[in-house]
């Protein structure tokens, strides 16, 4: 099973983009039971980025909801941010 980290810049844009909406802090806390079950799980669309962001990951939320993350191991992962696309990327 997957561990998880969560930096500060993920815990702070958490809470800022998604305070009050109980509806994706939920939907959130689904994806995440099956990103530990199989980060690349094909409900989740688990994607390597390109550009300035190669070094990381991301799967998605809802439709235009990501979370953006990085292996620090086989078994360990770091949540970096989360939000729009156009938030995120």
């Amino acid at each position: 099973m997957i561990e998880i980290a969560f930096s500060p810049a993920f815990e702070r844009n958490f809470r800022r983009r998604f305070k009050g909406r109980t509806y994706l802090q939920a939907r959130l806390w689904q994806r995440v039971e099956i990103f530990l079950e199989n980060p690349f799980d094909s409900r989740l669309r688990t994607h390597k980025l390109t550009g300035s962001l190669k070094e990381l990951w991301s799967f998605s939320v809802e439709y235009d909801i990501r979370v953006v993350f990085y292996f620090v191991t086989d078994e360990k992962v770091v949540f970096v941010d989360i939000g729009t696309h156009d938030e995120v990327y």
